[in-house]
């Protein structure tokens, strides 16, 4: 079988053409996004490592990797855009790689090119992947509306999420750079991982597109919480960045998102 390296924005959209083959995937580099691509059944998979960020959540996947015997490694965020898996073959510059990679002559320095071209060698993936759950998380009480939600990836959102509060764990840029990939539903009020912020400010290119859908948008510093872990987020996570609408709500930069989340839900200016 001839391995080929294929690219996607997000590793929440794969499907049996990413399967067996050496995948460069557009999401940061957290245990969900190497467990998702895992389970698609990519023989490697190079992610973008957001920044690290508090606890090097960015490129925590790694080590999961390893487990299963796949090859793991992930790109410098400020090499190439996080969202856009084309950018990150054509331009990402490797930063972690896993023993795994490591034995076929992966290493930290090379091209995503080079690393991926490497990476072919890999064998084809066996054995189960076991089950990685996301959640959803109330961090309103239960009679309170708006309601505010934690999801630990945009993906989880629903369409019950239109008109509430919704803090996803994801990183803020755009897929493929596409306006419409800012969010799923029109929900009161969103936030985002700063995921570095990254080459050519990525990491928060949601927050203007949602600026023209009315939405007030934050990203939080990726130094603060775990890309990745809404309760992170909810816990420690400290804004680095909003739009114009966060902003007259009387939100600023240096904020916690718990206070942030509170003055959207209750329309204080």
């Amino acid at each position: 079988m001839d391995i080929q390296i294929v690219t996607a924005d997000s590793v929440t959209k794969l499907g049996p053409e990413h399967a067996d083959q050496v995948l460069i995937g557009g999401s940061h580099g957290g245990l969900y996004a190497g467990y998702l691509a895992a389970k698609a059944g990519a023989r490697a998979i190079i992610l973008n490592d957001a920044g690290g960020g508090l606890d090097d959540a960015g490129f925590a996947s790694m080590a999961y990797l390893d487990d299963l015997g796949r090859p793991g490694a992930t790109v410098a965020h400020d090499t190439a855009r996080i969202g856009d898996g084309e950018d990150m073959a054509a331009r990402g510059v490797i930063s972690h790689v896993n023993e795994t990679a490591s034995r076929l002559g992966c290493a930290v320095g090379q091209t995503a090119a080079a690393c991926a071209g490497a990476m072919r060698a890999a064998p084809a993936p066996s054995g189960e992947v076991p089950a990685y759950e996301e959640a959803r998380f109330l961090f309103s009480e239960a009679e309170e509306t708006p309601a505010i939600w934690g999801v630990d990836s945009a993906s989880l959102l629903r369409p019950e999420d239109i008109g509430q509060v919704v803090l996803t764990a994801s990183h803020g840029a755009l897929l493929g750079g596409d306006a419409s990939s800012a969010i799923k539903y029109d929900v009161l009020a969103c936030a985002y991982n700063d995921a570095g912020v990254g080459i050519e400010q990525i990491g928060i290119s949601r927050l203007p597109a949602l600026d023209l859908r009315h939405i007030a948008a934050v990203t939080v510093d990726c130094r603060t919480a775990r890309i990745g872990d809404a309760r992170s987020m909810w816990k420690t996570g400290v804004i680095s960045h909003l739009n114009e609408t966060a902003q007259a709500l009387g939100i600023a930069a240096g904020d916690s998102l718990q206070a942030f989340a509170n003055k959207a839900r209750q329309g204080e200016s």
